[in-house]
């Protein structure tokens, strides 16, 4: 193996992957530099010119040339965006690894790398390829996801980051597999009402979500809900809204002030991947104690009936039927029901717990797709 010469040049036309040359040297620096890249990957830190030097200019031809590591430049817009490798093991298997520069990310820069590395590796005879990466790292997930890994699974100190276990994100694509996403990673679209705003939670929400969620009146309906509640619960409750997305579970909006931006309450459309019925959802909701009384509520529902009854293709969720469940007693949960058009199918003795021990009686409502709504 010769290094430059015989390393294989791969392009979609817009992505390149190439040969490592000096060039490569000062903008693999400054790449390394960024903070993302340093707290998902395992580069020196502090990152010094020497790294970057040392890593194009040994280990990087040292490996094409023992064959345990091929690594590519990526080249998009003319310019040095990253590096992707593969890691040949024993068995026609092998690991992938990439990190892509902060100016080229949400181009589908490493979506299409990614694609050409896998299929590379395939050609070359391998039967699977393994993708890694330490929890919490959101984006390397997604594009995985793009480029069809699956079967994802979460191994508790799974990696080891600058002498620091993490967990570790584990999926896979085999040779027979498409390269193509596998079910739905959903978004969080912005929708504008008259009296509300729904948009995605911040982690700059917590302290009103803490005080929601630890309000008497939540916590009466909500029995689920620790107590009691913290901002740390709350921060938690964020951060999972993330694993809803990726997981095609789930998409929850924060209800905010049009024009404060303020927390009001939150609004869900989870149960997305029923194994009996994929096209129907339940809608879920809490409010802040500010915004009760005021039909925030009921505009919050009524707009995500809209996003969640628009077809898949045109941005919705593709659902054709909707389901919400309110506990007796808890009048302005049904009330929020009632008005935008669900009809009570039943009543569900003893079904939902409470606090200490105690079971109400449910109220069960549906809406479809072709009833007519209030």
């Amino acid at each position: 193996m010769r290094f430059p010469d015989d390393v294989p040049t791969l392009t979609t036309g817009v992505v390149t992957l190439r040969a490592h040359t000096a060039a490569d040297i000062q903008p693999a620096y400054e790449v390394c530099q960024d903070a993302e890249m340093q707290r998902w990957t395992t580069i020196p830190v502090p990152y010094e010119w020497q790294h970057a030097e040392q890593y194009l200019t040994e280990l990087v031809p040292a490996g094409w040339r023992a064959g345990n590591s091929w690594a590519w430049a990526i080249e998009y817009d003319g310019r040095y965006a990253g590096t992707i490798d593969l890691r040949p093991q024993d068995g026609n298997i092998g690991e992938v690894g990439f990190a892509v520069a902060p100016w080229a990310r949400g181009n589908g820069v490493m979506t299409g790398a990614l694609r050409l590395a896998v299929g590379y590796a395939f050609e070359q005879g391998w039967d699977r390829v393994v993708w890694r990466a330490y929890v919490g790292n959101w984006g390397s997930r997604r594009v995985a996801w793009k480029c069809g890994f699956r079967n994802l699974v979460a191994i508790p100190a799974g990696g080891v980051q600058r002498g620091v276990r993490r967990d570790e994100w584990v999926a896979s694509v085999a040779r027979e597999e498409a390269l193509e996403p596998q079910g739905n990673w959903w978004r969080v679209p912005v929708i504008e009402t008259d009296t509300v705003r729904l948009r995605a939670l911040r982690s700059t929400d917590s302290k009103r979500v803490a005080e929601a969620c630890a309000d008497g009146r939540t916590q009466e309906w909500l029995a689920g809900l620790p107590n009691p509640y913290q901002l740390d619960d709350a921060e938690g409750f964020i951060d999972s809204r993330w694993e809803n997305l990726a997981s095609g579970e789930g998409v929850s909006w924060a209800i905010a002030d049009p024009d404060t931006d303020d927390l009001l309450g939150c609004v869900s459309v989870f149960d997305l991947k029923n194994r009996i019925d994929a096209t129907m959802g339940e809608i879920g909701y809490w409010a802040h104690p500010d915004a009760r009384g005021r039909g925030v509520m009921s505009a919050a529902v009524r707009a995500v009936i809209g996003h969640a009854f628009t077809p898949v293709q045109e941005g919705g969720l593709g659902r054709r039927r909707l389901v919400l469940f309110a506990a007796e007693g808890n009048r302005a949960s049904q009330r929020v029901a009632e008005v935008n058009g669900f009809t009570r199918t039943g009543r569900e003795r003893a079904a939902t717990p409470g606090r200490e021990g105690v079971f109400r009686d449910q109220h069960t409502f549906d809406l479809l797709i072709t009833d007519s709504r209030a």
